[in-house]
């Protein structure tokens, strides 16, 4: 990720905030209340010096958090929110809280939710919003995917400014990931040439963890964990015959943060493949090789493989994108397993390979205990920024501080695994796999 400058950490603001916020909050610290926070509170871009990059006192981000004077009149402001892009846990939980403190907290009224992602911002493809009261957000987070409906790709800026304008939306949270931001920014683009005051606030959503500045994104955890189980039962099959090798590929298009948390979480794997670190399969250092080396040893092995992992390896095919305009990995899992399977078959050796991709079934659970938390931590910094008058930003989290970030530094670019980092040296420490495959 490139260092940015000053000026592109600046928020939009829609004008001037004259409204007093209706929160029982104190500008007092110490009196015991909870705190406004004023726009003059900064993060810290790189709060701690690294070998070449050291600190720059001069960038720094906007802390997140209710303000003081706010833009919209809570009495006449209407909401709506929209779920993008694939499943992930903690949507549902994200449109609770988003609700609930815009309308419990705040006394805004008129709160609807999008239906099936962008598609529902455009009346000719579109079913119409939902109206969301408390009845109907009751219990949603207790469920896994999102009540709201979700769908991939953007719709026009114009057509979708013209139906906020007409239902009179003073409030958009976009909820997904650099897709969906990218969307959001051209409706904040759009609205800011007519001179239309609307909030658009982006709610980080990406299973993968690979949104920029969002160390964290909802659904993470959760996906571990479940992840964890799976690699407990391939485990359990891998020991459970002689030579058993278990192959499981997780999420991970671009960025390998699943399969490089679940095998370190885990204990029980022996290779884990991601995007970020090549490999090769032949050589006296290849995995394949390793993988026969491991098997004469210990008699079984277990295999993590992110979905985007080992690309070049494969034939050449026609790119294929996804309607958000994504690159469509193409299936390095079942690649993986016949390779396997003829490689040991061609030295002889009799192996029984068992093939696990649960990518659905996790994505599509509930959120845990961890996740909930961010999922609504995330939702109220949301809904302050919006009543704020904040705009064309998403909710960041940065050294573990919510962050306003302007949507263009989000999505130019994305999060990896860094090699080099903490999380890859615990996998490798966790699996003792060589660093390369060579």
């Amino acid at each position: 990720m490139s260092k940015p400058t000053p000026e592109q950490l600046i928020v939009s603001q829609l004008g001037p905030r004259t409204v007093r916020s209706p929160l029982p909050l104190s500008n007092t610290w110490g009196d015991d209340f909870g705190n406004f926070i004023p726009d003059e509170a900064r993060m810290l871009y790189q709060p701690t010096g690294m070998p070449g990059w050291p600190v720059d006192p001069h960038l720094s981000l906007e802390r997140a958090g209710p303000r003081e004077s706010i833009f919209f009149d809570p009495a006449k402001a209407r909401a709506a929110i929209v779920t993008c892009g694939g499943l992930c846990p903690g949507l549902n939980n994200v449109i609770r809280s988003v609700f609930l403190q815009l309308h419990d907290n705040y006394g805004v009224r008129d709160v609807f939710g999008i239906r099936n992602g962008y598609q529902g911002l455009n009346p000719a493809v579109g079913k119409p919003p939902i109206r969301l009261d408390l009845e109907f957000v009751d219990t949603i987070h207790k469920l896994g995917g999102t009540v709201l409906g979700t769908s991939r790709g953007e719709q026009d800026a114009a057509v979708v400014v013209d139906f906020l304008q007409r239902d009179r939306i003073d409030m958009l949270f976009c909820v997904g990931g650099d897709g969906t931001q990218r969307g959001a920014h051209a409706i904040a683009r759009e609205a800011a040439r007519r001179g239309y005051a609307i909030a658009v606030v982006g709610i980080p959503k990406t299973i993968d963890n690979d949104i920029n500045y969002v160390w964290r994104s909802f659904g993470y955890i959760t996906a571990l964990d479940r992840a964890r189980e799976v690699l407990h039962g391939a485990h359990a099959e891998a020991r459970g015959v002689q030579n058993g090798i278990s192959l499981v590929k997780l999420m991970g298009r671009d960025a390998g943060f699943i399969a490089a948390g679940a095998a370190a979480a885990s204990q029980e794997v022996d290779f884990t493949l991601i995007p970020e670190v090549p490999f090769k399969l032949e050589g006296e250092n290849g995995f394949l090789p390793c993988l026969k080396r491991r098997i004469l040893a210990r008699e079984h092995a277990v295999i993590v493989v992110a979905e985007g992992a080992g690309q070049d390896l494969m034939p050449d095919e026609p790119v294929q994108r996804d309607a958000s305009g994504n690159l469509k990995p193409r299936d390095i899992g079942m690649f993986l397993r016949s390779r396997i399977a003829e490689y040991f078959a061609a030295e002889r050796i009799p192996a029984q390979v068992r093939y696990f991709d649960p990518s659905y079934i996790i994505r599509s659970a509930p959120a845990d205990t961890g996740d909930s938390l961010l999922c609504d931590q995330m939702a109220r910094h949301a809904v302050h920024a919006a009543m704020a008058g904040k705009t064309d930003m998403l909710i960041g989290f940065w050294y573990n501080v919510f962050v306003h970030v302007p949507i263009p530094l989000v999505t130019a670019g994305k999060r990896y695994v860094d090699p080099e980092g903490e999380l890859w040296m615990a996998v490798l420490s966790a699996t003792g796999q060589p660093a390369r495959f060579e």
